[in-house]
């Protein structure tokens, strides 16, 4: 919030609400996959729903990096804009049926923004906006179906009040209204009657409403697991415990993708304590969306494309066997025509968009006629099929054989990368403030070219983002396990004990249970004044932080670093990881090393340069 306490919705609280709605999807992700039975039960519907998610919560980010992180909020971006980003990166970024309906609900709900008078919105504009928001995704989908999405977002909005109110008062209002309606799906809609669930979709909305509560000031909660029948078992689970870090990531304290995130705050930057304060608010940034093929007509003859191969033992046949998905530079006139041949090829057709730029969805049977249709309507690009069924559409690697195994891992500081590449791990850089997106990550598994892929996150603030990636990349035939790591000083412990030849689940187990051995802290300057939960920092402090946690504030980097060695090791330990930044004291590592053989016996310490764009110091403790 703004000073407001919840009353008005301006550009900083808009900005809070998509951070925050990331976070509560990527904690749901899974279970909502594990929902997944309508249209197609092809269980990524909460992958999906993150994903596009990251997009518009990417794309804000690039409008308030662009003003500047310290801009006071007169000179900062404002609500329009802000507005406006969110509906475009939701478009641009939008996957799956699930998807493309929530950009367009983001979309229907900018349209009111954008025109409202002011710099913020009260309760009156932001129901309107609620209410748009579900007409626009009514509008987008040509066959509407209740107990979907659509009937959630339809009861939320028509419960927002008319008449004056704050707009915490209208969010809740809609949140409970949207929250009763998901319970009733299952009598809606005959599918998820039988499955006994509620719809995902809709489930993924719910949780949108409950970041939007939280975001304007609400008393925290959780969006929660909506109970269901005890004979409903999940149909389409991603993979064994084991590939989702299963129990042996618990070894340790690490936890799963989704447990290890899950006592996080979910609105990340605003001043909150750790991390977040040291690098000076909202770590992700970056591009919208990464990558993406421009179609071709020899695309759309071949009927292929980039063709993804899902897991859908459940798929039966009985309906389309491809979904196509592609943005649309094309007048409105020339969509009008093609959601007509679209309609008549196939069913789930969904077109949002505007202004010029549209996102298709469709599923079909045959892909190469609806890219064509796309390209007779305008340019398409970005397209992206994939078949429901058989493993014998998975294409061929690009070249050569795959190797066995690989290791992904994202590394901040050119040392570390160095360090890591001759341990044999591909790396994805994480510069200050640049956490990579999913699709940098999955592109990253991709290039490993291997049939089996370890990917090492390295900070918590990525496990959701890791796990859709990985959810994304198994959809090409490699077998993903994500562990959990939260630091690379783990990531380092996990590969000192990797053994291709091993079992995969069996080098996951020894992997993860190393990383989660390994305890880790770092030191960083705050770059603002904030409060934490060992006092207020001002900007230039250096912090000492313990699992991510702020134990120590001061000036002396030496005596910081000194404490926290101190604290860590009081618990026991055998082995010492220092990792030093660029702007580290030169004496920094002799200094810790004196004081580590003096004050703690059997315990020794091993140092590794970090270089450009690491923390200040890192520090790990098995």
């Amino acid at each position: 919030m703004s000073g407001n306490e919840g009353r008005l919705l301006d550009a900083t609280t808009l900005r809070a609400w998509c951070a925050t709605a990331l976070d509560a999807l990527g904690r749901a992700r899974e279970e909502i996959d594990s929902i997944n039975v309508y249209p197609v039960a092809d269980g990524d519907t909460g992958t999906n729903l993150y994903l596009t998610s990251e997009a518009a919560f990417r794309a804000v980010e690039a409008v308030f990096e662009a003003y500047g992180d310290d801009a006071s909020p007169a000179a900062g971006p404002g609500l329009d804009g802000v507005a406006r980003a969110m509906a475009h990166g939701a478009l641009v970024g939008a996957r799956g049926n699930s998807g493309t309906i929530l950009a367009q609900l983001l979309r229907g709900a900018a349209q009111v923004l954008v025109e409202a008078p002011g710099e913020a919105v009260d309760g009156v504009v932001l129901a309107a906006a609620l209410r748009r928001a579900a007409e626009a995704a009514y509008e987008a989908v040509a066959h509407p179906v209740e107990g979907t999405v659509l009937t959630v977002a339809s009861a939320a909005a028509h419960a927002c009040p008319s008449e004056e109110a704050d707009c915490r008062v209208v969010a809740r209002t809609a949140y409970d209204a949207a929250r009763d309606a998901l319970e009733r799906t299952p009598g809606q809609l005959a599918a998820l009657g039988r499955a006994g669930v509620v719809d995902a979709g809709g489930r993924g909305f719910v949780a949108v409403l409950a970041a939007l509560v939280a975001a304007l000031g609400g008393e925290p909660f959780a969006a929660g697991p909506v109970a269901r029948p005890e004979r409903w078992q999940p149909r389409h689970p991603e993979t064994s415990r084991m590939e989702r870090g299963g129990d042996g990531a618990r070894a340790g304290g690490v936890g799963d993708a989704d447990d290890a995130a899950s006592g996080e705050d979910v609105a990340r930057g605003g001043g909150v304590a750790g991390r977040d304060v040291a690098r000076g608010g909202d770590a992700a940034r970056g591009d919208v969306a990464r990558g993406g093929d421009e179609a071709s007509r020899d695309v759309a003859r071949r009927g292929s494309g980039d063709v993804a191969c899902r897991d859908t033992e459940e798929w039966d046949g009985s309906g389309p066997g491809y979904e196509v998905i592609y943005l649309l530079d094309a007048e409105a006139e020339a969509v009008a025509r093609l959601r007509a041949r679209l309609d008549a090829l196939g069913e789930s057709l969904v077109v949002v968009g505007g202004d010029g730029l549209w996102h298709v969805h469709v599923h079909v049977d045959d892909a190469g006629a609806a890219v064509e249709a796309g390209i007779e309507a305008g340019r398409p690009h970005r397209v992206r099929i994939t078949h429901f069924a058989s493993d014998a559409a998975r294409p061929a690697p690009a070249s050569g054989e795959r190797v066995p195994r690989a290791i992904v891992a994202v590394v901040p500081g050119e040392g570390l990368a160095e360090l890591y590449a001759e341990a044999g791990a591909a790396t994805v850089p994480a510069r200050p403030g640049e956490l990579p997106g999913s699709g940098e990550l999955a592109e990253a598994v991709r290039r490993a070219h291997a049939h089996e892929v370890v990917l090492l996150p390295n900070d918590a603030a990525l496990h959701h983002t890791a796990a859709a990636a990985a959810r994304d990349a198994r959809h090409l035939g490699v077998r993903v396990a994500v562990i959990p790591t939260r630091s690379a000083v783990q990531g380092v412990a996990a590969l000192a004990v990797h053994e291709a030849e091993r079992r995969f689940d069996e080098d996951v187990v020894a992997m993860t249970s190393a990383a989660g051995a390994t305890r880790c802290a770092e030191l960083a300057v705050a770059e603002h004044r904030s409060w934490t939960s060992v006092g207020i920092c001002q900007a230039g402090d250096v912090l000492g932080l313990i699992d991510g946690d702020v134990v120590v504030i001061g000036q002396d980097v030496a005596a910081i670093a000194r404490t926290v060695l101190d604290r860590m090791l009081a618990a026991g330990g055998e082995m010492v990881t220092l990792v030093l930044g660029e702007d580290c004291p030169e004496t920094l590592a002799d200094d810790l090393e004196r004081h580590v053989r003096a004050h703690h016996l059997a315990v020794d310490t091993v140092v590794y340069e970090g270089g450009r764009d690491a923390a200040l110091l890192l520090v790990g403790v098995e």
